[in-house]
């Protein structure tokens, strides 16, 4: 064995002791409360392929959209008729293209009425609120309700809510948080918006 390759080896050894302790370390079994956040695309996209592999899994799942609903997005007409899947699309659309603070008000008032049902419904092994954190943002929603509903959900429960920022009580109370950043994005370069991609 070469001087590079014996040193490859024992750096991957050492690498594999540091893993194997921390995950000997992590014993508690329990859902979990996942925040997508940031001004990044792919927040959505990562909360539907974890539900995707949560199905693949035998998983039920649970979705509550807070505000599409202006026009069909790619992840609704794929998992709309998915026999694991209920799928509500609660919004009118983001809060300015609307306009209207009350029906605003309204639609996310609806919504959590759905989304407070399936967080006390232990069938949901997870949940996705998708931009749910413009509720709290907008003050459509208060946050108490929400956090105390999280607290008491079945022990097994996975949720991911998803958005651009996140109210400080749901950062306190979560267990994953990633941030998605923009780097770049094809829209400042004059590409249309399109389906597959933007919704």
């Amino acid at each position: 064995m070469s001087g590079s390759e014996d040193k490859h080896l024992n750096k991957m050894k050492t690498k594999k002791a540091i893993i194997d302790a921390r995950i000997a370390k992590a014993t508690e079994e329990r859902g979990v409360l996942i925040l997508m956040k940031g001004n990044g695309k792919g927040k959505s996209s990562s909360a539907f392929g974890t539900m995707a592999r949560a199905l693949g899994h035998g998983q039920r799942a649970g979705v509550v959209q807070f505000s599409k609903g202006r026009m069909a997005t790619g992840e609704h007409l794929f998992f709309k008729d998915h026999a694991r899947v209920d799928f509500h699309v609660m919004g009118h659309g983001f809060t300015w293209e609307t306009q209207d603070k009350e029906q605003d008000v309204a639609a996310a008032e609806k919504a959590w009425a759905v989304a407070e049902k399936m967080l006390a419904d232990e069938q949901y092994g997870i949940l996705i609120f998708d931009e749910m954190s413009y509720m709290f943002k907008y003050g459509y929603l208060d946050i108490g309700p929400v956090i105390k509903a999280l607290a008491v959900r079945p022990a097994a429960q996975n949720v991911i809510i998803t958005g651009r920022t996140m109210h400080r009580e749901l950062a306190e109370v979560a267990d994953t948080i990633s941030n998605i950043e923009d780097i770049e994005h094809a829209f400042r370069k004059g590409v249309k918006a399109q389906p597959g991609i933007e919704w």
